[in-house]
């Protein structure tokens, strides 16, 4: 049993130091669920469509103005609020981190390697830490784009700031990075 609780705890490519690094590392993470919600936003601009054509409303022409646009302006929301997140793409590079989200690639982060002091391997992320799915940000834990549950990579900034990204293969993200970073030399902060 401890043998399986010590393999949890080291990344899974720890020997293998003498590989070369690749010159981009590319990963994602989907969530399969948010499809649910932009298909009740369909649903939504559905209805104020057909609120709008097949309108036997007597109640007057404000009740129903009302309901049509609240309808297709509730659905368009859930459907592009929910289509930004079904995705995210994450790259590493020589010098950035950047992040995609979504087909469209919005919201976009780009990061520069030079800004991060620290990168960590999170081996559970979840929406209820961050206060749901998406772009999020908390002020006593930074930033994060979170689209599913599981392993995610945790920047730690030049700012005191950290990003945190739910992203498959974190740790290979995680040992890339730290091999990327440059090393900090005592004294030279304060130029001693």
């Amino acid at each position: 049993m401890s043998t399986l609780l010590d393999m949890r705890e080291h990344p899974r490519h720890e020997g293998h130091s003498a590989e070369p690094l690749p010159e981009t590392w590319n990963g994602r993470a989907t969530n399969r669920v948010q499809w649910l919600f932009a298909a009740a936003g369909a649903a939504c601009v559905a209805l104020g469509v057909e609120l709008a054509i097949d309108s036997a409303w007597t109640s007057g022409y404000a009740a129903l103005l009302m309901s049509v646009i609240g309808c297709v302006a509730a659905g368009l929301l859930m459907v592009f609020g929910t289509l930004a997140f079904v995705h995210v793409a994450v790259r590493v590079d020589g010098d950035c981190l950047e992040v995609r989200c979504g087909h469209m690639g919005l919201p976009r982060r780009r990061i520069l390697l030079a800004h991060v002091v620290g990168a960590d391997f999170a081996p559970w992320v979840t929406p209820r830490q961050w206060g749901g799915w998406g772009y999020r940000w908390r002020p006593e834990k930074g930033s994060a784009v979170v689209v599913r549950r599981g392993e995610g990579l945790v920047l730690r900034l030049g700012d005191g700031r950290s990003f945190t990204v739910t992203v498959d293969d974190a740790e290979a993200a995680v040992r890339i990075i730290r091999r990327r970073l440059r090393p900090v030399v005592k004294g030279t902060a304060t130029g001693t």
